[in-house]
This record gives structure tokens, C-alpha cells and sequence, in this order.
């Protein structure tokens, strides 16, 4: 499991690496500077040698190589770079916007997947076929529905009509409510959607028949025996997605008009502020590879079949689709005993 978790952090941090990188080049390859956008233009009374000094000042006067080398170094040290727009550093600028984009993603996701699992396990455990075939058409409405459409009809209906919830800004905890339900719905659909697919394949193996033969209720099958080993492409897709809810949060916070970490980098990217885009873009890449480090941790715990930092003893991991062995992680079930989560269920001596 160390050396798992080893290379685990060793692909972590190259990921970063390439990410800083790729936001570099891409950046570095538009037309024009920060400078000459902030203090350029015709109607500007600059003098071609001031702007050449604030080139100086900010390093945009070096050659691209010598830029990188040195931003990188400084940004491995917990430097990213003074914002050409606030004057302020970026660090100081992300601090202040990473809260309230992290209370309102935190509270998308926990809706999302509460929502989402919720709607799963009832459309898949229901015996009434035209409730779950109602349930199962949600997902792709959710996900077909515009969130800036969606954000202002909740606006609309919530705050205007009903006044219950804050309509705009960052007003305490109310606030936090609307943008949360906005970013949550398309997550919580492509939730639902993937982990209603699995728990109908799952409910069709073999254990699952067995078990129902012994006795156990329609609830017992579906949250101890089926949930369990359906909830592994949920849990892979509920990692993508998280990426995903910074990115929503642009849109989120633009529509409710909240000071967080979208606003940032709208407001960044507009004025070509470099500085304070490639530290959105390194913020967005930690979160995201953290996300996905976490995920691989908990897919043993969901599953102890999975066999984490090589080849274990004695087994021989399953190639993949392609007929090649699999490198980090393979499920090798017993072949004479029943996983331990459906000891119960599955007779001694019998295969899955």
C-alpha cells in the first residue's frame, strides 16, 4: 500500500508539473501582455518607456525560458507571482477567494450525491415499473438543463417570489443555499445515471438471486449485497466531477453574483492577468489530482478484492481489454469462497 500511495503521489506531482506548464505556453502564446492591456491603447498618456519598466518589473522582459524556470521555482517555493491588476500577491488573492467557492462546492457535492444515491436506490428498488421508469428519466433532464437557466428560475422563484433565500452575494449561510442546489443538479444527475446502471446490472448476478433465495428482504439486497459493489463507477465519476464544480463555479457565482474563486478567474482571464490565472489553474489541478488520489484509497475499502501496489501473492492480475496485464490495481475474486460482503449470502464452496 506504501508504494502505491508512493507512485500515487509521484503521477500527483507531475500532474501539477503539466499542468502549470501547458497554462504557461497556452498563456504565454496570446497576443499582447498584461502590461500593455492594463496600461496600453491609444487613449493611454503611458510612455512606451514606462511600459517597458513594468515589463521589467514583472519579468515579462526576459525571454519565455527564463520566465518559466524562474515562476516555476518561485511557485514551488509557495510563490505564485504578484497579480499585474490588485498589485496583490497571488496567494492572497486565491486565500481569499478559495473559501467561498469551496462552501458552496462542498454543499453541491454533499447534495449531489446524497440526491443522486437517493434517487438510484429508490428507481432500482421500487416494484412500481412507471414510478421507476419517471425516476430513471430525471438524470438526463438534469444534465440536458442549463445551470445559468436553472440558477435564475430558482432565483426567480426562491427569492423574488418567495423571498426565502439571498438572491445575490455572500451573505451568511442562506446565501450558500441556490448556488449550491445549481451547481449540484448535473452532478447529482450523472450520479444517479451511473449508479442506477450498475445497481441493475449488479441486481442481476448471481449472489444477489442466492440471496434473495435465503430470505433477505428487497432493502437488505440492495443496500448490503448490491450498493456496495455498484458504487465503484459512482465513486470514479463523483471524483471527475469534482473538477467539474470548480469550473461550474464560474457560471454559479457569476449568475449570483458571489465573490469566490469563478469570479477570479473570469475576471483574470478578461484582463489577461497571468499571475493570478496560472495560480487558479494550479489550485483547480491540486484539487483534482487530491480528489482522485482519495478515490483510489477508498476503492479497497468498498471492495477488498481490489489488490492495491502490485502483484500479490500467488494471484496473477487480470489483463485488461486490450490483453495486457494490469498494472496498478486488478479485482481477482477467491475461486473457491464468496467476497466477504456476501459471505452471508453465497453457500461455502461456491463461486460468485
Amino acid at each position: 500500500m506504501t508504494r502505491y500511495l508512493a507512485r500515487r503521489l509521484g503521477l500527483a506531482v507531475l500532474v501539477l508539473w503539466a499542468a502549470y506548464t501547458v497554462s504557461f505556453v497556452v498563456l504565454y502564446a496570446l497576443p499582447g501582455d498584461p502590461v500593455s492591456i492594463m496600461y496600453g491603447g491609444d487613449s493611454s498618456d503611458v510612455t512606451p518607456e514606462q511600459l517597458d519598466a513594468l515589463r521589467a518589473e514583472y519579468g515579462l522582459d526576459q525571454p519565455l525560458p527564463v520566465q518559466y524556470l524562474t515562476q516555476l521555482l518561485d511557485a514551488v517555493r509557495g510563490d505564485l507571482g504578484t497579480s499585474v491588476v490588485s498589485k496583490q500577491p497571488v496567494t492572497t488573492l486565491l486565500a481569499q477567494a478559495i473559501p467561498p467557492t469551496a462552501a458552496i462546492a462542498g454543499a453541491a457535492l454533499l447534495l449531489a450525491v446524497v440526491g443522486g444515491g437517493t434517487l438510484a436506490v429508490v428507481a432500482t428498488a421500487t416494484r412500481n415499473r412507471a414510478l421507476a421508469g419517471f425516476l430513471l428519466s430525471l438524470p438526463p433532464l438534469g444534465v440536458a438543463i442549463p445551470s445559468f437557466w436553472f440558477g435564475l428560475t430558482l432565483v426567480q422563484w426562491f427569492s423574488f417570489q418567495l423571498p426565502i433565500f439571498p438572491a445575490l452575494g455572500n451573505q451568511g449561510a442562506a446565501s450558500i443555499v441556490l448556488p449550491a442546489v445549481t451547481l449540484a443538479l448535473p452532478t447529482s444527475a450523472i450520479i444517479a445515471q451511473l449508479l442506477s446502471r450498475s445497481l441493475l446490472h449488479t441486481l442481476r448476478e448471481p449472489y444477489v438471486d442466492t440471496a434473495v433465495a435465503k430470505g433477505a428482504g428487497r432493502v437488505r439486497v440492495h443496500l448490503r449485497h448490491a450498493l456496495r459493489n455498484a458504487a465503484l463507477p459512482a465513486l470514479t465519476a463523483t471524483g471527475l466531477v469534482v473538477g467539474g464544480l470548480l469550473s461550474g463555479a464560474v457560471v454559479t457565482e457569476t449568475v449570483f453574483s458571489r465573490a469566490g474563486l469563478g469570479r477570479l478567474t473570469a475576471t483574470s482571464v478578461a484582463s489577461q492577468d497571468i499571475p493570478v490565472v496560472q495560480g487558479v489553474v494550479l489550485v483547480a489541478a491540486t484539487v483534482y489530482v487530491l480528489t482522485h488520489l482519495l478515490v483510489d484509497v477508498v476503492y479497497p475499502l468498498l471492495d477488498p478484492r481490489i489488490v492495491t501496489g502490485g502483484r500479490a501473492a500467488g494471484v496473477t492480475p487480470e489483463p485488461d481489454d486490450a490483453g495486457r496485464p494490469a498494472a496498478d490495481a486488478h479485482v481477482t475474486p477467491p475461486p473457491t469462497t464468496a467476497p466477504a460482503e456476501h459471505a452471508d449470502a453465497v453457500p461455502a464452496g461456491g463461486a460468485r
